[in-house]
């Protein structure tokens, strides 16, 4: 597997209003669209489990029809695939099939025929966060999940043609990090998968497709090359300054086993050898993580920064004009908030109150968010970071830094523990965030960074045991209100943190509690809206009405 990264961490940057849902869901069909040799012109999606049950209100639909389409996660024209896709002239079906037992709740069949007649069935699941693996081309099990540069070969299963095929990347000088055949039965149509560490050009596929036993290849570029600012080559890197400019991909793996900080005690023995802050040291890991791609990047400020507008956009969108949600249960809080002349509150945490629920009203009507680390819980760390900088001028690098502290603290809690709601509860999403959020302040206010661990395990603490009853399956009820209680709770967390005060247990045996409690929590509670809030009266009578 796959590093985890900072945009595994802030991101992915997409339209809401759930990651496993809509960016998900949008991965898979756009995988399956680099895997057609021609235009779609009809296609049946048929979804199964969660996806069946919940597909209008997360814009699971829409998002689907949007890869097929050619879209991106933050394209906003996701939630108008419809009308687009109409206007193409390409046919689309929806069934949902909630009764069949698929091994993943999220899964998706996708029946498609190209205008040149070609018929391609491909099965997807969302795993969660944004990531995808496709499971099945064609009636064949596979597995492709987009993360290297990958191409994908329907062959003859015969003597020779893998040699062949890795004969013809070694004269294009392409490094080859995994090959997997599959088939159905020996000497029948077989698939291969070969992950590679170099970009494929479109001429070393031609060349494999000369051979009569490979019918067709598709190159599937490795989502790393496709972020929003992309990343610069290594050899286009003369203006770069900084840790590590120069590493050459060798290099850069071998330093990067060396800070793969595999818990936060690790972390932080780093900071303090190397005098650094947590923001600092994480940045240096990513680094060694993209330069061992042959990618170069300024401590990837310009992905970071690209992300803080969004953050901000998804705040003054909601304040600005306020839209209905999907499911109809949010719309126009925020902007009662900004509107109240008064409360309990004082500036600071009404700011940031208010910001966790635009942020939530953006994600939950399609707008475009960041998920930090998720989609359910990205009004969290927004809000904290843009409250304190409106309240004490912070500048726009110090909130980047704070950002990129974030990140260090939700690496650890991904890497650890989880942040799925549908496996640890909603502690998992708003407590992973409150945690990231709360670090990410005494970093602003210039906390050390075992203060800023400090203040992020004070945050799980406060959170512990919260669990996921969305109503409805909706990213709306609860979820707004908790994102904003999530904001609070970071503030408090680095307040006592700031003062000094330690805490009894660590940061890496509070997330290890905090992994615990997720997993035994029962079923009802891990974001099946069986339980909790969800099964209320008041909710049941709201699913009744949507029937």
């Amino acid at each position: 597997m796959k590093a985890l990264g900072i945009r595994d961490i802030i991101g992915p940057i997409m339209i809401g209003p759930s990651s496993s849902h809509t960016a998900g869901a949008l991965r898979i069909a756009s995988m399956c669209r680099r895997l057609l040799s021609a235009e779609p012109a009809q296609v049946t999606f048929t979804l199964y489990g969660s996806f069946a049950h919940t597909s209008f209100g997360h814009g699971t639909d829409r998002a689907l029809l949007a890869g097929l389409l050619g879209m991106a996660a933050d394209d906003i024209r996701i939630r108008n695939s419809f009308q687009i896709a109409e206007q193409a002239g390409l046919a689309f079906e929806f069934i949902p099939n909630a009764t069949e037992r698929v091994s993943h709740p999220n899964t998706v069949d996708i029946h498609v025929v190209d205008v040149d007649g070609t018929v391609m069935d491909v099965r997807g699941e969302s795993i969660g966060g944004g990531a995808a693996v496709i499971t099945r081309i064609n009636g064949v099990d596979v597995r492709l999940d987009g993360e290297y540069h990958s191409l994908v070969i329907s062959q003859k299963d015969a003597k020779g043609v893998l040699a062949y095929i890795a004969n013809c990347l070694n004269v294009f000088g392409i490094n080859i990090a995994t090959t997997r055949m599959y088939r159905k039965r020996k000497g029948d149509v077989a698939f291969t998968i070969m992950q590679t560490d170099d970009e494929i050009p479109e001429a070393a596929r031609e060349a494999i497709c000369c051979n009569p036993l490979i019918f067709d290849a598709r190159i599937i570029k490795s989502d790393l090359m496709s972020d929003t600012r992309a990343p610069v080559r290594a050899d286009e890197a003369d203006t770069m300054q900084g840790f590590g400019v120069g590493m050459d991909p060798h290099d850069a793996e071998v330093l990067f086993e060396q800070i793969d900080f595999a818990s936060a005690a690790e972390l932080l023995v780093y900071c303090n050898a190397e005098n650094l802050t947590l923001s600092e040291a994480i940045c240096r890991r990513e680094r060694c993580i993209l330069a061992s791609n042959g990618i170069a990047v300024d401590d990837t400020k310009h992905y970071l920064q690209h992300a803080l507008a969004v953050m901000r956009e998804s705040v003054t969108t909601a304040l600005d004009d306020p839209s209905p949600s999907m499911g109809g249960l949010l719309g126009g809080e925020a902007r009662k908030l900004a509107d109240f002349d008064g409360g309990i509150g004082d500036s600071l945490l009404s700011t940031a109150t208010r910001y966790a629920m635009a942020v939530l009203e953006t994600n939950a009507s399609m707008g475009r968010i960041v998920a930090a680390p998720t989609a359910g819980s990205s009004g969290v760390v927004p809000a904290v970071l843009f409250s304190c900088q409106d309240r004490y001028g912070f500048d726009d690098e110090q909130v980047r830094e704070a950002l990129a502290c974030a990140a260090a603290v939700g690496y650890i809690i991904t890497r650890n523990a989880t942040v799925s709601g549908a496996e640890g509860g909603c502690q998992a999403e708003v407590g992973a965030a409150s945690a990231m959020a709360a670090a990410a302040a005494v970093q602003l206010f210039g906390g050390t960074p075992e203060q800023c661990l400090n203040a992020a395990g004070n945050a799980i603490v406060g959170l512990m045991g919260l669990v996921c009853d969305p109503v409805a399956g909706l990213v709306e009820v609860p979820c707004q209100k908790r994102n904003a209680t999530g904001a609070a709770n970071a503030l408090v967390s680095a307040q006592i943190a700031l003062a000094g005060i330690g805490n009894m247990v660590d940061f890496d045996q509070t997330v290890e509690a905090m992994h615990r409690v997720g997993k035994s929590l029962p079923f009802e509670l891990r974001e099946s809206a069986l339980g909790g809030l969800a099964n209320t009266p008041a909710a049941c009578a709201y699913c009744e009405s949507r029937r």
